[in-house]
């Protein structure tokens, strides 16, 4: 019965992919959903051995947080789409980067989410469930859907123009991991309230630009030149 339980750890990304997929004027098949997903819980596994590999090679706290965690993370969500979906026909529209790599995020938050849940074995309840995974919906799970979005958008980008086409993934490389690195930081070492300040003003102003990026993406043509 606890096993069950840990399917709450889905709860969160479903209902955030459940957003972001409104949000969408030409629907993605279900096949390409799922595909991207599920390779997104993937990458989550790579990440742990990635991370804690760096962590026996790196004391820097800093470095461990930034590079070590961020980084890793944010470019593994990136490989999953590249491999997935830029070769892909279905890759038709600008704002369809910026949602796979949503996608790609949600399923990694997806398998955080279960990871945690595991951590309270043989003690996890429906009603500790819950009230975990309700607070990862709004913080961490969110996190990784808006960091990725950033990155998405600069990916739409930089298909238009190909002159600059390198620089603008770095940019939204680099605003992702900083981002999501400041995140990490202020709730694993920042003290009294400013430990939910910061990481609450990441939230609501990346939340602010994916949803301002999708709909200045909608504008661009409707065909990605791969």
């Amino acid at each position: 019965m606890i096993y069950f339980l840990y399917l709450f750890g889905f709860l969160p990304s479903i209902i955030w992919l459940f957003f972001y997929l409104r949000k969408d004027a030409h629907p993605e098949s279900n096949r390409m959903i799922l595909k991207i997903f599920f390779l997104g819980m993937l990458a989550a596994f790579f990440a742990i051995f990635l991370e804690k590999g760096f962590q026996r090679i790196i004391s820097s706290s800093l470095l461990i947080i930034f590079l070590g965690g961020a980084f890793i993370e944010e470019y593994l969500k990136y490989l999953v789409v590249r491999a997935g979906v830029f070769h892909s026909s279905e890759l038709d529209e600008p704002p369809d980067l910026l949602l796979y790599m949503i996608i790609s995020a949600l399923g990694f938050a997806a398998l955080e989410n279960i990871l945690v849940l595991s951590n309270y074995h043989p003690i996890l309840t429906a009603t500790k469930a819950l009230e975990v995974m309700g607070w990862r919906f709004v913080s961490a799970t969110f996190l990784h859907a808006l960091c990725s979005g950033t990155l998405g958008y600069f990916l739409a980008l930089s298909f238009f123009h190909t002159h600059q086409r390198k620089k603008l993934f770095v940019v939204g490389l680099a605003m992702a991991t900083i981002l999501h690195g400041l995140y990490n930081w202020s709730i694993m070492k920042i003290g009294g309230l400013e430990k939910f300040l910061l990481p609450l003003l990441i939230l609501i102003t990346l939340g602010l630009l994916v949803s301002y990026w999708f709909k200045k993406l909608k504008k661009l043509p409707s065909v990605c030149k791969i």
